[in-house]
């Protein structure tokens, strides 16, 4: 017990540090040094604050000095005039070192207060109190850095000490000097509260800033992860289907097998070609972004073409204008129907497809309808598809249905909003 009360007068007195000054902007930041300067100088840069006080310190001496000589002469015990210095660098001294040593500053305002008030005692005219102003006005921007600058406990022993202090020295000014000092205590220490609370503030709009950044990278992931999922499926389905079919159509002719292969290779090169564009971003580390164009609906009858080359009978009907679209649009629905047609690759092959694309003012609807498969399916998958298929379609404001439908196929229906095509000028 006895120890924790002790402590926080041992930090202030001997072992106790200040925290370092705070990162002033504004009309406060720091110049530069001149670079013909520079040379000269052990800093880089001029600490307006530190300057400030330096001059008030250099006019503080003078005019302290000043003051206690025309007190010396008119003493009845003047003393020598070199000890004048003494007052005057216990003034100025503890004013140079509080910006940078708040708390060295206070406790060398402590050390040379005895030779202060020796000086002080001797000359100074009767029924004046020993404290001149130049002196009060240092001392309390001493505390108000102190307070400002070190912790409670640290801050509270300051003051215990300044008031008995006080209370030794002159009781007649003591009520007076004990409301400066308390008052100068409370206002550095909420000055550090406020900064406190505001570096905290900033540090959780950076910790915000952060954790908003970590999700809209986990959005782009996701999002890649649904690019990849579709351009894998739908590619991958398709050369699958053909690797095993060609061999089978070509029935030993050369040239139907080198066409057949070369389809295959087609699809592939296109496959890799999407896998690049969709994972630019992610390679390039100068972190420049892939400008290639996304794929839109004036490519549905590409893939219409592949998956009839994979077995499948597609048949594509378009009603409104469908050109002009909003790139989100074109490319979700563009996903929509490549997942479409690799689920039927994949879970109906030989099946008959209708694909139906309408422009209805804003919206326009997709269906992508497949009777029953010719041969069976392959299994099930883990649905991840149908997941994105409808994220694309919830994100864009949008819906979209997915079911078997009456004496088998599977069918596939989404809305989304697009602009409304504009009307003649």
């Amino acid at each position: 017990m006895i120890s924790a009360a002790v402590r926080p007068f041992a930090l202030a007195l001997f072992r106790g540090r200040a925290d370092p000054p705070p990162v002033r902007s504004g009309r406060f930041t720091a110049p530069r040094v001149p670079r013909r300067l520079s040379v000269l100088l052990p800093f880089q840069r001029v600490h307006l604050a530190l300057v400030a006080d330096l001059l008030l310190a250099y006019t503080l001496y003078g005019s302290t000095l000043g003051e206690l000589e025309s007190w010396n002469l008119e003493s009845r015990l003047p003393v020598d005039d070199s000890l004048l210095h003494l007052p005057a660098l216990a003034v100025s001294l503890p004013l140079g070192l509080r910006d940078r040593l708040p708390l060295a500053a206070w406790r060398t305002a402590l050390v040379l207060l005895p030779a202060y008030l020796f000086v002080m005692v001797a000359i100074r005219p009767e029924g004046s109190i020993p404290y001149t102003m130049p002196f009060v006005l240092a001392y309390t921007l001493v505390l108000y850095s102190v307070a400002v600058r070190c912790a409670r406990p640290v801050t509270f022993a300051v003051w215990v000490v300044s008031v008995l202090g006080m209370v030794l020295i002159d009781t007649v000014s003591m009520p007076i000097g004990a409301v400066v000092v308390t008052v100068t205590v409370l206002f550095g220490h909420n000055v550090r509260i406020r900064r406190s609370a505001t570096a905290r503030l900033a540090e959780e709009e950076r910790r915000t800033q952060l954790a908003l950044g970590a999700r809209l990278v986990l959005e782009e992931r996701a999002r890649i992860a649904r690019e990849l999922h579709d351009v894998v499926a739908h590619h991958m389905s398709v050369i699958a289907i053909q690797a095993e079919a060609v061999p089978m159509t070509a029935a030993g002719d050369a040239a139907r097998l080198e066409a057949g292969l070369a389809e295959i290779r087609a699809l592939s090169l296109e496959a890799l070609a999407e896998l690049r564009q969709v994972l630019g971003v992610l390679r390039d580390e100068e972190g420049r972004t892939d400008t290639a164009p996304q794929p839109g609906l004036d490519r549905i009858d590409e893939l219409a073409a592949n998956a009839r080359s994979a077995g499948l009978t597609v048949r594509v009907e378009r009603s409104g204008p469908l050109d002009g679209l909003p790139p989100a649009a074109g490319l979700s629905a563009y996903r929509i129907v490549q997942e479409s047609l690799s689920n039927a690759m994949r879970h109906a092959p030989g099946a008959a497809v209708t694909l139906v694309l309408t422009r209805d003012g804003d919206r326009l609807r997709l269906r992508v309808a497949n009777g029953p498969g010719t041969s069976p399916g392959g299994a099930p998958g883990a649905g991840q598809g149908l997941v994105g298929m409808r994220e694309r379609a919830a994100l864009l404001g949008g819906t979209l249905q997915a079911g078997p439908v009456t004496g088998g196929g599977y069918e596939v229906t989404a809305t989304l909003p697009v602009a409304a095509p504009e009307g003649p000028s």
